[in-house]
């Protein structure tokens, strides 16, 4: 969840003596210089600024400092500035941004980038916190373009969320886009696999044999789960000829006790048909091989091989279809990528999946699979 508000650190200077405490480092001063600051973190405690000013000023005049009293001095300036909301120190500008972000003054928040970068404060933690303030002001695209500009390739989960949300309520599904393969390939949480799926799932004029790839990379992330996706999968798979694979898919939803599939007429007459056709493929592989006139026939020999587990079957049966000749390349390129993918040959599949790039609509597929195979 993004922080909706931001504390600021409070600088911590603790007098004991002519000793001053700052974090866990000790800096012996003189009595007249120990004496001054010491009231100097009085009186900005007490609110009574233009005096713990006065009194830094009166240990900046002492003369012949030493390295350690001057450091000294300088962290009470800066806890002085802290507290006093005073903007030209580096404490200071810090409250100033804290103060200006808390109290809603979300504008000022953003402008105070510069007044951090001055004093080398601007970190990634203040960068993100003033991508939130554009999100606070309702500039999305204000939002987005902080966020590319500052963090790029380097943006972590928390920027990537930001990131994705501010592209979403801006219509940006580009960037939506690359936000979710960012955080799909940063943490492969099936949570952003679904939303970069359902994305692509509305690429303009996917036909059901893409859709079919985008069910399956679901089912290998985990997103499939409803009685409804797995009829859905396994009934896209059947009409692609994939049989054997859908058997599977279903005798998973059964065993895995999905809700509304046991029992399910739908669901046993969906098995029956798989089961029958299955075996029916199973027992004509070797002739339909043998009399495969065209690449094509071999391609789609070999696809259905990688839905019952013989992916190294896929790899030789596409390969066989690619030189005798595929009108659809990018699909046979796909083919043979999963089925690298699942003989263990990850670079290899990555490589032939790269390959498939003539039609937009089977380069998003092929992304997609990318993704995967790089999880």
């Amino acid at each position: 969840m993004l922080s909706r508000n931001f504390l600021p650190l409070a600088a911590a200077a603790v007098f004991a003596g002519g000793v001053l405490l700052s974090g866990s480092a000790t800096a012996a001063v003189r009595p007249e210089i120990g004496k001054a600051l010491q009231g100097a973190q009085a009186d900005a405690g007490a609110g009574r600024c233009d005096a713990a000013k006065a009194k830094i000023h009166e240990a900046e005049g002492v003369g012949g400092k030493t390295g350690p009293e001057s450091q000294t001095i300088e962290a009470m300036k800066q806890y002085v500035g802290a507290k006093c909301g005073d903007a030209s120190t580096a404490l200071g500008a810090k409250a100033k941004f804290a103060n200006d972000y808390n109290a809603g003054r979300y504008r000022a928040a953003i402008d105070d980038a510069e007044l951090l970068r001055k004093f080398g404060a601007l970190d990634g933690t203040n960068m993100l916190i003033i991508a939130q303030a554009y999100y606070k002001l309702n500039d999305m695209a204000g939002c987005v373009r902080y966020l590319k500009q500052n963090f790029g390739s380097r943006a972590g989960v928390a920027e990537l969320e930001l990131e994705r949300r501010c592209a979403y309520e801006s219509g940006d599904t580009d960037t939506q886009r690359e936000a979710l393969e960012q955080l799909v390939a940063s943490t492969g949480k099936p949570e952003y696999w679904n939303q970069l799926l359902d994305a692509a799932l509305k690429t303009r004029g996917l036909k059901d044999h893409q859709t079919l790839d985008i069910y399956r990379i679901k089912y290998l992330t985990g997103g499939i789960k409803t009685q409804d996706d797995y009829k859905l999968l396994s009934e896209l798979a059947i009409a692609n000829g994939d049989s054997g694979e859908a058997a599977n898919i279903i005798q998973k939803a059964m065993s895995s006790n999905v809700q509304g599939v046991a029992g399910n007429d739908r669901f046993a007459r969906l098995m029956g048909t798989a089961k029958n056709q299955a075996a029916v493929d199973a027992a004509n592989l070797p002739k339909a091989t043998a009399a495969a006139k065209d690449g094509e026939t071999l391609v789609k020999l070999g696809e259905a091989q990688w839905g019952i587990g013989k992916a190294q079957d896929t790899v030789k049966l596409v390969q066989a279809g690619i030189q005798k000749g595929v009108t659809d390349k990018d699909n046979a390129q796909i083919r043979l990528g999963m089925g690298y993918l699942g003989s263990g040959q990850k670079e290899a599949a990555v490589h032939a999946f790269n390959q498939a790039r003539t039609d937009p609509k089977w380069q998003v597929i092929a992304h997609l699979w990318v993704l995967y195979a790089r999880r």
